[in-house]
């Protein structure tokens, strides 16, 4: 399974960032398939350089970006990205909020 997640680059103290697309049991600075984007955090304002067309077609044919991604891609303006970010409110529930409610 492909994924579109980040791979660190930069000094100590200055992150930045490639967006790559590999295999989701590759590690992270080892083997990818391309490079299909930066994000540079640590400037004003946060910097970030993608290939929207190459990022499209990875998605088309199966790639998923990770929670991260995805949320950085929806502020950039992508469509339908709420689907790959899990859902943030995972409190457990007590034993007596759920008697309360049965």
């Amino acid at each position: 399974m492909l994924k579109i997640r980040f791979s660190r680059v930069g000094k100590k103290g200055q992150p930045s960032f490639r967006l790559i697309v590999a295999e989701h049991k590759a590690p992270i600075k080892g083997k990818h398939v391309e490079i299909v984007g930066t994000y540079h955090p640590s400037q004003k304002p946060k910097v970030a350089m993608l290939k929207k067309d190459r990022i499209e077609y990875w998605i088309s044919k199966g790639a998923c970006p990770t929670d991260t991604v995805a949320s950085l891609l929806k502020k950039e303006g992508y469509a339908n990205m709420d689907r790959y970010m899990e859902p943030r409110n995972k409190k457990k529930v007590s034993k007596s909020a759920e008697e309360k409610k049965a």
